[in-house]
């Protein structure tokens, strides 16, 4: 029997994940020339996060929620959602999403399907990073700086991050729409075995447990 998707709308365990390690990862081609100076070539258009789980397990009990949810991803096979609590939001953590944090588009008056994004940088070379798994309730949506009612003016899919307006309130030409949300990172287990040392782990030693970003 096929099993699919090959996502799960599920997030890991959260306690175990705040204590985990991990970020952004960029891959830069760095040449030296002959004189000592350098190029550098960016490989990546975006940024890839990883973590390692195994900083969060501190306990047995800790460690049987991981091999049940490693279990039932069936290792590598299937994504899943994870929080990362040092950039989970539109705004800095400890701050409340409003409907004005960040730009995802401008109206034309006929375009209904809006992508949630969120912008990094302001001056030298922000970076747009796409947004594609929102927590389900926490999005709230403007159109030229007025908040549109979620189910009755526009409708978010939290399994893509996709914004849509309903019939009869189409963005109208020109107007700047901006969201705020919260939202997890899509992520895969990055090995197909756990390989669990009891004697090292109750002697102290960390267990690894490697995620990597599900790119949208």
């Amino acid at each position: 029997m096929p099993l699919i998707p090959s996502f799960h709308e599920i997030r890991f365990p959260t306690g175990i994940a705040f204590r985990s390690s991990g970020g952004p990862e960029r891959k830069t081609e760095v040449v030296t020339l002959g004189s000592g100076r350098e190029t550098r070539n960016q490989r990546w258009a975006d940024s890839r996060r990883r973590y390692d789980a195994g900083y969060g397990v501190r306990s047995l009990v800790d460690m049987n929620a991981v091999i049940e949810f490693f279990e039932e991803r069936r290792g590598k096979l299937f994504g899943f959602r994870w929080r990362d609590r040092t950039d989970d939001g539109s705004v800095p953590p400890g701050s409340e999403p409003g409907p004005l944090d960040q730009a995802i588009g401008t109206g034309d008056g006929v375009k209904t399907v809006f992508q949630l994004a969120k912008t990094y940088g302001s001056v030298h070379a922000p970076y747009v990073r796409q947004i594609a798994k929102p927590v389900e309730g926490s999005v709230r949506v403007a159109v030229a700086g007025t908040e549109m009612a979620e189910g009755i003016a526009v409708a978010v899919d939290p399994a893509s991050g996709l914004v849509t307006f309903l019939p009869g309130h189409i963005p109208p030409d020109g107007a700047a729409i901006t969201a705020g949300f919260r939202f997890d990172v899509p992520v895969r287990f990055d090995l197909d075995q756990l390989a669990i040392d009891l004697s090292a782990f109750e002697a102290g030693a960390i267990p690894s447990i490697p995620l990597v970003e599900i790119l949208p």
